[in-house]
């Protein structure tokens, strides 16, 4: 049902208004009042989709988790050279932390939700299917001896971990990235994660 105010439903504005709150204030900070607040709706309407907090938070993060990923693997899909695609990843997750500042704030200071937590199931398989894709890309370019044969963590960790301490200061206001260090993060998951020998 369609409230009046802009003609968004309940749920929708509860999501909204959650990711300003949690982004701004983080999760333990933010209490149900506020979200109610924020989001405009009554107690009786917030009930009627959401059974707490934390359950508003497990449904906001698995659907920030869907977006990433999607675009992550659009963009990765997309190349065939192993530099190329490690690369663009990057480049790819730089660019949407900027276009997305609130959801990333979130995704990258904020603990996921747990399996038995609200939204952790959603989570956990969102992440499996996620890293069997990012595997199928992966595993041809290792077979070929360009790309090593690492742990999903390590292989996280090694790829996107520079850029993301980046991010954390990005939206700290203590750095404002350039292309050319973006471009720099690029290479320097590339050369951590291309098989020893392989041209840099």
């Amino acid at each position: 049902m369609k409230s009046g105010r802009n003609g968004r439903d309940g749920r929708t504005r509860i999501i909204e208004g959650a990711l300003r709150r949690f982004s701004q204030s983080g999760v333990s900070a933010t209490t149900l009042a506020s979200l109610r607040e924020e989001s405009g709706v009554s107690v009786g309407s917030f009930y009627h989709h959401f059974t707490s907090k934390e359950h508003v938070f497990g449904v906001l993060y698995a659907e920030i988790l869907d977006a990433y990923q999607a675009a992550f693997l659009a963009e990765l899909t997309r190349h065939r050279d192993a530099r190329d695609g490690v690369e663009a990843i990057v480049a790819l997750h730089m660019a949407w932390c900027g276009e997305h500042p609130e959801r990333a704030r979130l995704f990258i200071t904020e603990r996921p939700p747990r399996r038995t937590e609200p939204g952790g199931p959603e989570v956990a398989e969102s992440r499996r299917a996620f890293l069997r894709s990012v595997s199928d890309w992966w595993r041809p370019h290792m077979k070929d001896g360009l790309l090593r044969p690492v742990s999903p963590t390590m292989c996280y960790v090694l790829w996107l971990g520079p850029a993301q301490e980046m991010c954390r200061l990005w939206f700290a206001g203590a750095h404002q990235p350039t292309e050319a260090e973006i471009h720099e993060l690029g290479e320097a998951a590339w050369n951590s994660l291309k098989m020893p020998g392989v041209p840099g």
